[in-house]
């Protein structure tokens, strides 16, 4: 018999007002979304989705806290990020905290986008989580709907993941700037030596120095 799942608010409630409990976060991306940008993982989904490929960022429980005008000051001092990308785990869990650092990037230029696992149908519900309307009204592009193995998408044309999913564009100044590729990776070395592998279909994975 499967366990059942924990209710996600008793665990967002450790979440302190005005902070994210992330998975990761990494500066100058260009795999994740349109141009060069940030993108951050937070911490925290439901869907367990086989074939998942941050299976690290199931879990509710607090991982990395970071408040959200230290996090728009990090993103907003690299002047080659153009943008901010929204990942996860389930960015839409914890949407009142994101939309605050959507409105801090956005009044100094930059645009946002948001993968999630919802459709936008479930997002428009009277269901959704906290905070989902706030966070809606900033993005420029939605990528929405689970990955699906059985569907899954390997093209450098494909925007997506898995057929299922779709691309919102709520900005129609990125009509053409839809270029990203779901196949592609880059790797990011940071200082302690450690490397993250990210943008092959929106992953990241860490590994030790000595790989």
């Amino acid at each position: 018999m499967k366990p059942q799942k924990t209710n996600p608010y008793f665990q967002l409630l450790e979440i302190p007002p005005g902070y994210l409990n992330i998975m990761g976060y990494v500066d100058e991306s260009e795999v994740n979304g349109p141009g060069c940008r940030a993108v951050i993982w937070v911490q925290g989904c439901l869907r367990e989705c086989p074939g998942c490929f941050n299976p690290a960022s199931w879990s509710f429980e607090i991982n990395q806290l970071i408040a959200v005008d230290v996090l728009a000051q990090q993103i907003l001092r690299n002047p080659r990020n153009r943008g901010v990308t929204f990942s996860g785990g389930e960015p839409f869990w914890q949407a009142p905290a994101l939309a605050d650092l959507a409105r801090q990037v956005k009044a100094a230029g930059l645009n946002v986008m948001s993968f999630t696992g919802f459709t936008l149908e479930q997002l428009r519900s009277k269901q959704r989580p906290a905070g989902v309307e706030e966070l809606l009204e900033q993005l420029d592009i939605l990528i929405d709907g689970s990955y699906v193995q059985s569907l899954a998408v390997h093209s450098p044309d494909s925007l997506v993941s898995s057929s299922n999913q779709r691309v919102h564009l709520f900005n129609p100044a990125f009509h053409d700037r839809l270029t990203w590729a779901s196949d592609q990776i880059e790797i990011h070395i940071l200082k302690d030596g450690s490397r993250i592998f990210t943008g092959y279909r929106g992953q990241m994975n860490l590994a030790e120095s000595e790989l």
